[in-house]
């Protein structure tokens, strides 16, 4: 790799984590008994449907003991559901409930409403051209991630 190629590198890994301190700063907007770690658990479970919680866990990027704890605290407050799997008697699947469906919404709503206020100065095709760039940049880290290692 160039030099030019590893100072653009470093210099996007210093955006990407400023980008985070955004993501956490949004993040303090969210009910005080909904942490962002629950609130990613409901997002997956909503996007993918029902989950068992091993699955649930590797798309978390947790270890299952942490992923337990997070669905728990969901299930506590009626966010999500716990329902026995009928192809494993053993294991329970995971599912958000009508009421986790109503705070994802809300919480879309709002996450919105700031960023049409902090983005305010920025045109409509502005925008579009940084979601198409995230989701390049989301597609590039699955796709790597899901290629063994060599």
């Amino acid at each position: 790799m160039t030099e030019h190629a590893t100072s653009s590198y470093a210099e996007l890994g210093r955006h990407l984590w400023a980008v985070g301190a955004i993501n956490r700063e949004m993040g303090r907007s969210l009910p005080h008994d909904c942490p962002p770690a629950t609130l990613a658990l409901i997002s997956i479970l909503a996007r993918k449907g029902e989950l068992r919680m091993g699955g649930l866990a590797d798309l978390i990027g947790v270890d299952i003991s942490v992923a337990s704890r997070y669905a728990t605290h969901a299930v506590e407050r009626g966010w999500v559901e716990r329902t026995p799997d009928p192809d494993d008697k053993r294991s329970r699947l995971l599912r958000v409930t009508d009421s986790g469906e109503e705070l994802l919404a809300e919480l879309s709503e709002r996450y919105a409403e700031a960023l049409s206020r902090y983005l305010a100065d920025w045109s409509d095709t502005d925008v579009r051209h940084l979601i198409e760039l995230l989701i390049r940049l989301r597609t590039s880290f699955d796709s790597c991630r899901a290629k063994p290692a060599e």
